[in-house]
């Protein structure tokens, strides 16, 4: 097996600290990305102590933030000249609307406007590589998802805010967010997949939806799978659970849909691009 550049964004703690340690495990380098230096540095030094050929690179930057998201790319950059494999496992769920300093409801913020800028701002060094893969942590609950393009952080209206469903709209957002990536690629070199990783014990689930689950080795192991297995080598654009490739809803299978919101997105990051 050949070892490969991998950054795991949100592997400080829970599903992404695990897809960090399980990479490193199998002879990866992986760039332990956290919110802040202290955090990722922390992380960095827990999962060193495992047996392990190659020693976690910690960056860091708060994904609600564009301008921090831009210095985490330029530590990336200064770190590889090329990246493998891009994970994107980093989420929230918010109990409470608050807006980001960008003016995005955090949610939506995280989940969604971050992959979206991270992405880009990596895609070259992905495309570097000799077979890149973006892989994007998605959820079951993207089928309960509503987006409405023309509202404020595409959310719809509603009388009252619900963090439940934010969450929602923001995993069909992934969902939709990797069809349409894996459409423009559309070269075979780079790779475009999602996931729902389970019901995992995570943090998110316990303040999010109170309720305990499966143990968060269970969690890394589809992104492990899409990150560095040669059964999926080449395949682009699909949901996957369990390492199997699923059906996700009806709306996450809209090209339409997946291509406006790229689109919209792309005009609600203008003020962000480089």
């Amino acid at each position: 097996m050949t070892a490969k550049t991998i950054l795991v964004s949100g592997a400080t703690d829970g599903i992404g600290r695990e897809t960090a340690r399980q990479l490193l495990g199998l002879g990866h380098r992986v760039l332990v990305h956290g919110r802040s230096r202290e955090q990722a540095e922390a992380a960095a030094a827990q999962l060193a102590r495992a047996p392990a050929r190659e020693t976690p690179v910690p960056v860091w930057g708060d994904l609600s933030r564009m301008r921090e998201i831009t210095a985490l790319a330029q530590q990336v950059r200064g770190q590889c000249k090329m990246l493998d494999v891009l994970i994107n496992n980093a989420g929230v769920l918010e109990k409470r609307q608050r807006m980001s300093e960008d003016g995005f409801e955090m949610t939506m913020a995280v989940n969604h406007f971050a992959v979206f800028q991270l992405t880009r701002l990596l895609l070259d060094l992905v495309q570097a590589a000799n077979a890149g893969r973006i892989v994007t942590v998605s959820s079951v609950v993207h089928g309960s998802g509503k987006l409405d393009l023309d509202a404020p952080s595409f959310l719809r209206a509603a009388s009252a805010y619900s963090g439940y469903d934010a969450y929602c709209a923001s995993k069909l957002a992934n969902v939709l967010f990797t069809t349409e990536l894996a459409h423009r690629l559309d070269s075979g070199k780079v790779t475009a997949n999602c996931l729902h990783p389970g019901v995992i014990g995570t943090k998110l689930l316990r303040s999010g939806f109170a309720m305990g689950g499966s143990p968060v080795e269970q969690g890394a192991r589809t992104p492990v799978f899409l990150a560095t297995s040669d059964a999926v080598a080449g395949i682009s654009g699909n949901y996957y659970n369990n390492c199997r490739e699923a059906q996700c809803s009806a709306a996450a299978r809209d090209p339409a849909l997946a291509r406006a919101l790229w689109q919209a997105t792309e005009a609600a990051l203008r003020a962000f691009a480089h």
